[in-house]
C-alpha cells in the first residue's frame, strides 16, 4: 500500500438472517495475516430479524478492523446488499464474502500478493466445502495468468473472488438487481473478459463455503423461468463481448452445459407436459441465436444430443434420451466412416427419420460409455512428422537386412 489511508481490501459482507454463521465469518476477517490496518469491512444487514444487525454493530464497536455497518429493509436477494457495499468500498481490491462462509487465515494476503505481482484484475482463491460440494477443477495449479477461454475458470462464476476496484469503477460494474438468480455469473464473466487478466491461487484453501444446517441458503426466486432468464442473459453478455468464432464457442459451452442442460435433466420426465413444452419454448431463442456446431463439438455426445433435441423442439426425442439416461444405460461404441471414427449409440442412432444427423453421435471430446473411457481422434500428423516417420520405417527395414 502506498497510501495508508486506503485499505488494500474492502470485504463486502451482505447479511440476511446470518446468525450464528456470521460470528465465524467476521472472525475470519479479523484473523487475516494481511493485517487489520490493511482491511476494511462494509457490512450490509438486509432486513434481518435474528440479531444479525445488532451483532454487526457490536462487532464494529470492538474490532480492530474498520467496519461500516449499513442496515436496510430486505431487498429480496444478494445483489442489493453487494451493490450498496461496493458503492461504499475504498479498498484497492474488493472481496464479496457471504455471511455464511469464512476465509482461510492467509487468504487475502495470498490473493493481494498475486494480484499485485501479476497485475491481474481478478483472483480466484481455492475453495473448500464445509458440508457441501465445491468446484475444484479450476484449482489444479496456481496460475498468474489463466486463459479465460480454455481453462476451467469459466465454471467458477460466483462472486467470491478478489476484484480490483479500479476495474469495477472503470466499467461501472454492479450486480443486476432485476435478476432473481445468476447475477453473480454476469458480474464475474464481464470482469473476466474486460479486465486485465485472471489469476488462480490453488495451493491454499482461501475460501470455505459452508452448508447451512438450517437450509436457509440464498435460493433462486421465480422458479425455472428465472433460471432461463439468467442463462439467456449470460449468453447475450458473451455474444456482446466476444465476436463469433472459436473463442465465443468455448465460452458458450458454459451456459449451455452448466445452465440450459440442467433444465432438461431426467427429472423433467416427472414434470407436467405443459411445463416440459414451456421449457422448450423458453430455450428456443437461445438455441436459435447461439447454438452452433462449434459449441456442439466441445460437448460430450449424450449432453450434445439433449441440447440438439432442445434446439429442434423435439420433446418426443428428448424424452427417449432422458429415459435412456435415467435407466443408467451405457451407449455402445461403434466405428463409422473410412477412418473408423468413434460414435456412441444413443437412442435414434442411424434413424434417418428422427432428424438427428449421424455426426451428432461422433466423439469429439473425451467421453464415456459406462465405465469405459472413449477418446476422440488425435490430431492428424503434419507433413514433416509423416516424412520423419517414413524415414524411420525405411531405416528400420534397412537395418533388418544387415
Amino acid at each position: 500500500m502506498n497510501d495508508n489511508s486506503v485499505p488494500d481490501v474492502t470485504v463486502v459482507v451482505g447479511a440476511y438472517e446470518a446468525m450464528p454463521y456470521l460470528v465465524r465469518c467476521l472472525e475470519s476477517v479479523e484473523s487475516q495475516t494481511l493485517g487489520a490496518d490493511r482491511i476494511e469491512i462494509v457490512a450490509v444487514d438486509d432486513g434481518s430479524s435474528d440479531g444479525t444487525g445488532e451483532y454487526l454493530e457490536q462487532f464494529a464497536a470492538r474490532s480492530a478492523v474498520p467496519t461500516t455497518v449499513i442496515r436496510q429493509p430486505n431487498s429480496g436477494g444478494p445483489s442489493g446488499p453487494r451493490n450498496v457495499g461496493l458503492r461504499r468500498a475504498r479498498g484497492r481490491y474488493v472481496f464479496f464474502l457471504d455471511a455464511d462462509d469464512y476465509f482461510g487465515d492467509e487468504a487475502l494476503e495470498r490473493m493481494v500478493s498475486m494480484a499485485d505481482r501479476a497485475g491481474t484484475d481478478v483472483v480466484l482463491g481455492r475453495m473448500a466445502g464445509v458440508g457441501r460440494a465445491v468446484p475444484r477443477s479450476m484449482f489444479t495449479r496456481t496460475l498468474e495468468h489463466a486463459d479465460v477461454h480454455t481453462s476451467r475458470i469459466i465454471y467458477a462464476l460466483s462472486a467470491q473472488k478478489l476484484f480490483r476496484r479500479a476495474l469495477l469503477t472503470r466499467l461501472g460494474l454492479s450486480f443486476d438487481e432485476t435478476l432473481a438468480t445468476g447475477e453473480d455469473a454476469l458480474f464475474t464473466m464481464e470482469a473476466y473478459l474486460r479486465g486485465n487478466g485472471v489469476s488462480v491461487v490453488a495451493d491454499y484453501d482461501c475460501y470455505y463455503l459452508v452448508g447451512r444446517e438450517d437450509g436457509k441458503h440464498a435460493t433462486a426466486k421465480g422458479g425455472y423461468a428465472a433460471r432461463f432468464e439468467a442463462i439467456h442473459a449470460l449468453m447475450r453478455l458473451i455474444a456482446a463481448l466476444e465476436p463469433p468464432g472459436r473463442k465465443r464457442d468455448l465460452l458458450m459451452v458454459r451456459p449451455f452445459t452448466v445452465g440450459l442442460l440442467q433444465q432438461f435433466g431426467p427429472r423433467l420426465l416427472g414434470r407436467p407436459e405443459h411445463e416440459q413444452r414451456h421449457r422448450l419454448e423458453l430455450a428456443g431463442p437461445m438455441t436459435k441465436a447461439y447454438w452452433t456446431k462449434g459449441v456442439a463439438d466441445h460437448i460430450k455426445v449424450g449432453e450434445r444430443l439433449v441440447l440438439i433435441c432442445v434446439a429442434l423442439g423435439r420433446l418426443d426425442l428428448l424424452k427417449d434420451l432422458l429415459e435412456f439416461d435415467r435407466a443408467g444405460s451405457a451407449p455402445e461404441v461403434v466405428r463409422r466412416g473410412p477412418a473408423g471414427h468413434l460414435h456412441l449409440r444413443y437412442p435414434h442412432f442411424g434413424d434417418a427419420g428422427a432428424g438427428i444427423p449421424e455426426s451428432a453421435y461422433a466423439v469429439t471430446v473425451p467421453d464415456w460409455s459406462g465405465s469405459r473411457r472413449v477418446l476422440p481422434p488425435g490430431p492428424r500428423p503434419s507433413r514433416v512428422r509423416r516424412a520423419v516417420r517414413g524415414i524411420r520405417r525405411r531405416v528400420r527395414r534397412l537395418r533388418s537386412r544387415i
